[in-house]
């Protein structure tokens, strides 16, 4: 019998001075079995750096043909795919074919070493790369409830969150620019 996705829901009142963006979201997450809290985790701060009001979650690692996180349009057109983790070149690729706008956020501690290989070959695409701290995304992780209320401000190249059992900060820097 298949493994079902444990189910989180998160309250987020967002400030994102750098967009001019503030928010409230309701955003409910399925952790699928094989992901790690830490990467749920930065998808939700992926989430956060990008909200929109047509910004959803998708179905995730269970669907191979979708990112973790898409903008579409009212005709149904792709206008961001977000991917969070170390994606393969010809995953971008083919994303950059579908979507208006690509975005990967690299995360965890093997993240230097996917960019160090794989960077050179994303010269070439129309994709933005970033790489979240992993520290700051593990104490991230350390924040979670299967209901958390966060508050979460995003400055200069900063993501600051605010829960019910702790706080932290996570830095990003971009690897490649558009």
């Amino acid at each position: 019998m298949a493994l079902k996705p444990t189910i989180f829901k998160a309250n987020i009142t967002l400030a994102d001075v750098d967009r001019n963006v503030y928010d409230t979201l309701n955003l409910t997450l399925a952790q699928h079995p094989s992901e790690s809290v830490e990467r749920m985790m930065a998808r939700v701060i992926a989430f956060c750096m990008n909200a929109t009001e047509s910004l959803t979650m998708t179905r995730g690692l269970s669907t191979v043909e979708e990112p973790d996180i898409w903008e579409k349009t009212l005709d149904g057109r792709i206008a961001l795919w977000v991917e969070v983790g170390e994606p393969s070149f010809d995953r971008i690729k083919k994303a950059g074919r579908l979507s208006s706008a690509v975005r990967v956020y690299s995360f965890n501690l093997k993240s230097d070493s996917w960019w160090e290989k794989e960077g050179g070959k994303f010269q070439g695409l129309s994709a933005e790369v970033f790489q979240l701290q992993w520290k700051g995304i593990q104490e991230l992780a350390g924040l979670t409830n299967r209901t958390m209320d966060l508050s979460v401000t995003v400055s200069d190249g900063v993501v600051y969150v605010s829960g019910d059992t702790g706080e932290c900060e996570i830095s990003w820097k971009p690897l490649k620019a558009n």
